[in-house]
């Protein structure tokens, strides 16, 4: 997948997307993360040919996706983030009537429906009615639909969105495992930025419509330090964040959001930025250290709050 100044203004002047650049390498996965509203899903819409750029260029599979949108369907999977189910089917008929619509023949639609069903867990409840089924589950079959033509792409569309934590984990270790046994690229879009850390092998953060940090999850965290170093103050804050100015070499500034300041330590500077907070004038009510996270890239970079969940 290319991606070379990729720009999107919708019909109400909105600029969803203002010149993105990416590139993604056969057999990895590769994450898009950012909030809600970042440029994401236009971003998968128009490499799934459902929107069109209004200007820069996309190719997926050395097909570009304005000139020869067919090409690239037929060489893609989809999973978007609404469920386009039919409820009133079984399992096992959802696939076989995919399975049709990519030209399969019976023996291979029947073949491939059976293997994917098995590795997706679904095999014992193929015969029940989707509309029975966990959202999970619902999930699963349609990660098992758009693999059925055997796609050199795979796209999932915020494939977590909605489900309960535990069953998010199951997903994203479904994702592994197929990249492993399918052999297929995958591209998702997340805002969960800090559940794709273990799962993608590179990550594009996006916001408003560009991409503000692109790397290995391991090489954005590293770009931060060790550690993180949280200080909740009551009243002064700013004081406090120019007094740390001077106490430290930061690879990123201090962040102040509410009445925290969030910044990267090194060299173990932990100590000295505490007491350097509180000879400021600030009353702390609370420190925390902790591991960077993908989201703690995103603000340092942005200066803005991701709406995804934090991890400790």
């Amino acid at each position: 997948v290319s991606v070379e100044d990729l720009r999107k203004t919708y019909k109400n002047g909105v600029e969803a997307l203002r010149g993105l650049n990416f590139a993604v390498e056969s057999g990895e996965i590769f994450g898009i993360l950012g909030p809600n509203g970042a440029g994401k899903s236009t971003t998968m819409g128009i490499l799934t040919t459902s929107i069109k750029p209004t200007s820069g260029r996309a190719a997926v599979a050395g097909h570009d996706v304005v000139q020869d949108p067919l090409a690239v369907r037929r060489a893609t999977g989809v999973v978007f983030q609404e469920s386009v189910l039919d409820n009133d089917f079984s399992g096992l008929d959802n696939m076989r009537l995919h399975a049709r619509l990519w030209g399969l023949n019976r023996e291979e639609a029947e073949a491939r429906t059976s293997s994917l069903l098995g590795v997706m867990g679904l095999s014992e409840r193929a015969g029940d009615g989707v509309r029975t089924y966990s959202g999970g589950m619902k999930r699963r079959l349609e990660i098992a639909r758009a693999l059925l033509g055997k796609p050199r792409v795979l796209f999932l569309d915020e494939p977590t969105a909605g489900l309960d934590p535990a069953i998010r984990i199951e997903i994203w270790g479904l994702i592994q495992r197929l990249r492993r046994e399918e052999g297929v690229t995958i591209l998702l879009s997340t805002h969960y930025l800090e559940e794709a850390e273990g799962v993608c092998n590179r990550v594009a953060i996006v916001h408003k419509g560009q991409v503000v940090a692109l790397d290995s999850p391991g090489a954005l965290l590293d770009s931060l330090g060790s550690e993180i170093l949280e200080l909740r103050v009551d009243g002064e804050a700013q004081r406090a964040a120019d007094a740390l100015a001077g106490v430290a070499s930061f690879s990123s500034p201090p962040i102040l959001i509410g009445d925290t300041l969030t910044m990267p330590v090194t060299n173990g500077d932990g100590p000295r930025l505490v007491e350097a907070a509180r000879q400021s004038g600030a009353s702390l009510l609370g420190t925390t250290i902790r591991r960077p996270t993908l989201n703690d890239v995103f603000m340092q970079r942005t200066g803005a709050v991701s709406n995804g969940p934090a991890r400790s």
